[in-house]
């Protein structure tokens, strides 16, 4: 099969092509020179209305921003008060449920010791106790309770609780009905008539319960609430839902005593505001989660505030120094300012230009050593080629000079010449804008007429196995029908060039919102992170040598783009890559 000349000649079209670029560069050339004009005529006119304008419309933001803070201030006193005291019972709130769960888990882990028993001795009873303490010292005693509710088990300071019943109390009772494994009291009396509360955590054995149960020192726990509120300049306190004094300051009142505010139980954290001798007193609270307690926390108003005077004078003064120096900078640095502006513009145009410049001459540079690169290959294999016939007929070199070998060898010649002319085309085609021609199109059909006979036959002889999964209502959409069978082709192609032995090639469509998504996933060898940054450059490739031109990607993707779609990929090295087509769904 013979080549024709003409597929190698500048056509007239051609030469039409290089004028029209030359013309638009030169209109171009002067739009820039009447862009330069004008922008000088409009810093002119800048220089002039900014020193007046910008003065003008900072002052009176300022000057208005400067009334309404002063006047806002004041409103948003209280509410500043109250939002902090807020948080501030919030977060002492958080302390000490953490507080009473690690006291909860102090007392499980005597669970899981090594040498845990069911009828623990008197010895295991004050080792218990002794660990106890060692966390903390708010641990009075600690006593081990069996299924009926008898302590037979017990160390601490009140021996005569041993084998005391327990099954009673309403803790205890409690305690084996709820769904929570454990449970704190309130604080109560009991049997040793002193205030304290109990700590009590069911274990469930053998299908029987059993409880843990350690009672816990209020003046202790006192203490702690104190060392939290340090510093704080607040007074706290916790009560339970009936008023009723938990932790308290001595000098404020007393354990189980009535305090003077009940908050209410329906809201998880609040402020308030009562008035008492005549003086504001701002209250927050917070109710606990690991006990019906509520913690209380009292400032009055004039401390809660006296921060916030203070920071309104500084403001005050800091404003009006601000106020006066901005004004002050405004004035002065606005000529300077528009001269390096315009300077600025100035340079930024011309290093455009000469950058735009220097990117074609280095995209014109690498785009002839990849045309030379490619182009070389064959025609070295055709003058390769050349010699052998010649060699051949050469009575000297002994070859067998037989029509079938040298029409072999002539098969060869035709094969790199159409490699030269694929490469051409392909290059024209990447470099030309053709105006495509719309038609209603399946993607469908498209792909279904792809992969139909010998592709799909050539597919399953490399052992790769084709998946559909299309969206059966797809709807027609405006496309050019060769061009966009050429993109999936080339997509096709290139899955499979990618599988070496057995493999998948996935193709799927779908519509989404307002367009049409078609993917083509294969399960190769994937890609390194710069490869995927170069794949869509004209003459890059990931195949072997002589398998591909690096061409068909950019060809694809100027197709794509020409028809208001685009092209997202997504790979893995050793692990297959997606490469996945969308397009707008356009009205017929």
């Amino acid at each position: 099969m013979k080549l024709g000349a003409a597929n190698y000649l500048i056509k007239p079209a051609d030469i039409d092509d290089i004028s029209e670029k030359i013309q638009e560069a030169f209109e171009k050339r002067q739009t820039i020179r009447e862009q330069t004009h004008d922008r000088k005529a409009y810093f002119k006119k800048l220089k002039v209305r900014l020193g007046v304008g910008l003065l003008a419309a900072f002052m009176l933001p300022y000057a208005a921003f400067f009334g309404y803070f002063q006047f806002q201030f004041s409103k948003t006193l209280k509410d500043t008060g109250r939002l902090n005291l807020e948080a501030l019972s919030n977060s002492q709130k958080n302390t000490i449920d953490l507080f009473l769960q690690e006291r909860v888990a102090n007392i499980f882990t005597l669970f899981h010791s090594a040498d845990f028993s069911l009828n623990p001795s008197q010895n295991k009873m004050q080792t218990y106790l002794h660990d106890l303490r060692q966390v903390d010292d708010a641990f009075i005693d600690v006593g081990f309770l069996n299924t009926q509710g008898i302590q037979t088990g017990y160390a601490g300071s009140f021996p005569y609780l041993k084998d005391k019943n327990y099954s009673d109390e309403s803790w205890f009772k409690i305690l084996l009905n709820q769904k929570r494994h454990y449970y704190i009291s309130n604080i109560y009396l009991g049997f040793r008539e002193k205030p304290h509360f109990t700590i009590a955590v069911r274990q469930i054995i053998d299908g029987n319960p059993y409880i843990m149960r350690s009672t816990l020192d209020p003046d202790k726990f006192y203490m702690f609430l104190r060392s939290i509120s340090r510093g704080k300049e607040v007074e706290s306190a916790l009560i339970n839902k009936e008023g009723l004094f938990q932790i308290v300051d001595p000098d404020r009142g007393e354990l189980l005593g009535k305090s003077d505010y009940i908050p209410p139980e329906n809201i998880e954290s609040g402020v308030t505001e009562i008035n008492k001798n005549g003086d504001s007193i701002l209250i927050g609270y917070a109710w606990l989660k690991e006990t019906p307690w509520a913690l209380v926390v009292r400032q009055p108003l004039k401390i809660a505030h006296a921060g916030m005077y203070e920071s309104r004078r500084m403001m005050s003064i800091i404003l009006v120094i601000i106020f006066l120096g901005i004004a002050a900078g405004i004035w002065v640095a606005n000529s300077r300012l528009i001269t390096h502006a315009q300077g600025a513009a100035e340079k930024s145009d011309e290093l455009r230009h000469q950058l735009f410049h220097a990117s074609k001459l280095a995209s014109v540079g690498e785009l002839a050593t990849g045309v030379a690169h490619e182009i070389n290959n064959p025609l070295a294999i055709i003058v390769a080629t050349s010699g052998v016939i010649r060699d051949m007929l050469n009575p000297e070199f002994n070859l067998n000079p037989s029509p079938e070998e040298i029409v072999k060898e002539i098969d060869t010649i035709d094969s790199a010449a159409f490699r030269a002319r694929t490469i051409t085309k392909q290059l024209l085609a990447f470099g030309r804008k053709n105006e495509p021609k719309l038609i209603p199109c399946n993607v469908n059909h498209i792909l279904d007429d792809i992969m139909s006979g010998l592709k799909e036959r050539e597919f399953k002889v490399a052992d790769i196995e084709i998946i559909r999964e299309y969206d059966p209502g797809l709807p027609e959409i405006m496309l050019d029908h060769d061009q966009i069978r050429q993109v999936f082709f080339n997509l096709i192609n290139n899955a499979g060039d990618a599988i070496c032995g057995p493999g998948k090639i996935t193709i799927t469509t779908i519509r989404s919102d307002e367009d049409i998504h078609i993917t083509i996933k294969d399960t190769g060898k994937g890609m390194s992170p710069r490869q995927l940054g170069e794949i869509f450059n004209p003459f890059f490739t990931t195949k072997e040598v002589g398998k591909g031109t690096g061409l068909g990607l950019s060809v694809s993707l100027n197709i794509v783009e020409s028809l208001g779609g685009t092209i997202d990929v997504q790979s893995l090295e050793g692990a297959g890559s997606s490469f996945t087509v969308s397009f707008p769904i356009r009205r017929l």
